[in-house]
């Protein structure tokens, strides 16, 4: 089969558009032959950490596609099947956290290949109204943006949520999914053109990420944060945040290390808390609440399997806004 592996050096130097072998399934199994595929930032992370001496792997964990193999004792799922990967591993409810999980696209294969092999409990029936191109690019942003806002943020009809840096996978979702959950939403991003493609898809302002957000007359106190950004932004976020407000976070793309005066948390009672990738019980939510609201991915543009790397520099970059599709024929 054509796939996409990662060997040799780290970064996308080491990427490789090239063959890789495939197997039956065992007990428990499905073998499914890939549709589409969607690439996040977390596949550059793994890519920058990796060494010559690590394996070759097939990256990627947003998928959809048909089965077309079944393993021993599989007895809900059909050869034929149209299928959504979940890609957290093992992880089933959403109250035993793991303390990292194990993701499909590290350390197992991935999607950005024409075959996969994955537990069965792990492919979940695809939703009617998604292209496969949509479908593709669902998974991990999506979960880890309904875990974010609902599982773990508690996010409530009517509050004002701040959106840092729009225009990444999990932000763009999450944007969708707080606007129908009919909250106040205001996101930030450096580029103005991001800035108003959020306007246009629900967002009540959006804000320069480099502004002095204090001075903002028009800036109501802010219930909620999203946080993925970290050090850079981390800051700024007491000046605005409501007493009793909370700041979930789930990356920190600037890095790290925070340097915050202990008393803006504790005397104001913000709540920092942390969450990671979700369980298949809230993969089932979150694709409930997709159907339920005809929610559509922002596709920022589509490309080959064989052109994956171009969408990875898209990515690098930081130039998309929504999510990239890689389609696999």
């Amino acid at each position: 089969m054509k796939a996409v592996i990662h060997s040799g050096q780290s970064g996308l130097e080491g990427l490789q558009y090239t063959e890789s072998t495939s197997r039956a399934p065992e007990a428990g199994e499905v073998q499914i032959q890939l549709k589409s595929a969607g690439i996040n930032h977390r596949d550059l992370f793994i890519m920058a950490g990796r060494t010559f001496q690590d394996s070759p792997l097939i990256l990627g964990s947003d998928g959809a596609g048909v089965i077309i193999a079944i393993g021993e004792g599989v007895k809900d799922l059909s050869v034929g099947d149209e299928v959504i990967i979940h890609p957290t591993l093992g992880w089933n409810h959403a109250v035993d956290v793991p303390i990292v999980p194990d993701i499909v696209g590290g350390p197992m294969d991935g999607t950005l290949a024409q075959y996969i092999m994955l537990p069965a409990r792990n492919a979940l029936p695809k939703p009617s109204h998604l292209s496969w191109a949509e479908a593709g690019v669902l998974s991990l942003s999506a979960l880890t943006a309904y875990r974010a806002l609902f599982t773990r943020g508690g996010l409530k009809q009517g509050e004002h949520i701040l959106i840092p840096g729009i225009g990444g996978g999990v932000a763009t979702y999450a944007l969708l999914m707080a606007v129908t959950a009919g909250a106040k939403v205001t996101v930030t991003s450096r580029r103005e053109a991001k800035r108003h493609e959020a306007l246009r898809l629900g967002a009540f302002q959006a804000l320069d990420s480099h502004a002095d957000w204090s001075l903002q007359n028009d800036l109501d106190p802010v219930d909620f944060i999203l946080d993925s950004i970290g050090q850079a932004m981390f800051p700024k976020y007491f000046d605005i945040i409501r007493p009793g407000g909370r700041i979930v976070m789930y990356g920190a793309s600037s890095g790290d290390d925070l340097n915050v005066p202990i008393r803006s948390i504790f005397f104001p009672q913000v709540s920092l808390i942390g969450t990671s990738m979700g369980s298949r019980e809230e993969f089932v939510q979150m694709l409930q609440w997709v159907e339920e609201h005809n929610l559509h991915p922002v596709i920022d543009s589509i490309y080959p399997l064989q052109d994956t790397a171009k969408a990875f520099e898209r990515m690098e970059k930081g130039e998309q806004f929504g999510n990239l599709a890689i389609l696999v024929e």
